[in-house]
């Protein structure tokens, strides 16, 4: 099913008359909304937000995703085409040769940005960006695909990595969801093998109440049981915590078994809730977290490199 799709008619579990309806495992994503509800989100949460200033550009790198996406959407489907059949996540970074569109994907996300609201540190690098060749390009891609992002290269790398996720999204978008299943590693996306930037618990929809995992490169969802470490797999000692006085909206889902935690967003709190939108505007929850010993689970990449 795509995420914001109609949901399909499905088998019932228990009687024919009625019941629970079992959960889509897997929710591809929607390329033609997923990073402008990203940015319109971030946009409303910079209002009154002490990093107001960060929200905004997020949005701004947001919408030049959305830009990327619409002009790499018909040629991903023909690439998405070419992937062989694997065991294991057909868009799993190593072994997944990237198609040289998603360079192009970069020229239009770094085109799109009003270079009159960025500060000139930031232009710098973008100037610099546009005067590498591809063999560059290419090596900061596979760096960061593969952990090794160099600290002189961080911010030539937020760009590169905000490209690769319009691509991987365009990517994910484009296979068949009947060739899909979740891996025996739970806590990883059944598309590229990446981890989950946030959970999700949904109030809407056949099955509210469930909870749904987010890519932090390719935009799937993916449905993991609630209660249970995604790190681990372990539930004896996992327990929820939050910033006194919220909302309630942002939790993190601690373990003492290995001393990770993953930040939960409950729909119900706020409809217009997006997991990757407020996973950035919900720091403060990440640091009180640390603080008290847990170490993230996975960090969304786009805090990594930027």
């Amino acid at each position: 099913m795509r995420q914001g799709g109609a949901p399909p008619t499905g088998k019932w579990i228990g009687s024919p008359q009625g019941g629970v309806k079992a959960p889509d495992a897997i929710l591809l994503p929607d390329p033609a909304t997923r990073f402008a509800r990203t940015a319109m989100r971030l946009d409303a949460l910079s209002a009154g937000h002490p990093m107001a200033g960060y929200l905004h550009f997020m949005a701004e790198l947001s919408r030049a995703q959305h830009a990327a996406v619409t002009t790499l959407m018909a040629m991903a489907a023909q690439v998405a085409k070419q992937e062989p059949v694997v065991d294991g996540p057909p868009l799993a970074a190593e072994l997944h040769h990237r198609d040289p569109i998603w360079r192009n994907g970069l020229v239009t996300l770094l085109d799109t940005f009003d270079r009159g609201k960025l500060p000139a540190q930031s232009v710098a690098v973008m100037d610099d960006l546009r005067r590498r060749d591809a063999k560059d390009i290419e090596a900061l891609a596979d760096a960061f695909l593969n952990g090794g992002i160099n600290q002189s290269e961080v911010g030539a790398a937020l760009y590169v990595t905000a490209a690769l996720q319009v691509y991987f999204t365009a990517l994910a978008a484009s296979l068949n969801p009947s060739s899909l299943h979740l891996l025996p590693e739970r806590g990883l996306c059944p598309c590229c093998g990446s981890t989950p930037v946030s959970g999700f618990i949904s109030a809407s929809g056949t099955t509210p109440g469930t909870r749904y995992l987010y890519c932090s490169l390719c935009s799937t969802a993916w449905n993991y049981v609630r209660a249970m470490c995604i790190n681990c797999g372990g539930s004896r000692t996992v327990s929820l915590r939050g910033i006194e006085g919220s909302s309630g909206l942002a939790q993190a889902e601690t373990c003492d078994e290995c001393h990770t935690y993953a930040k939960m967003l409950y729909q119900a709190k706020d409809m217009a809730a997006d997991p990757y939108a407020d996973d950035l505007a919900t720091l403060g929850l990440d640091m009180m977290v640390a603080e008290a010993g847990w170490a993230r689970h996975a960090p969304n990449p786009l805090l990594l490199v930027g």
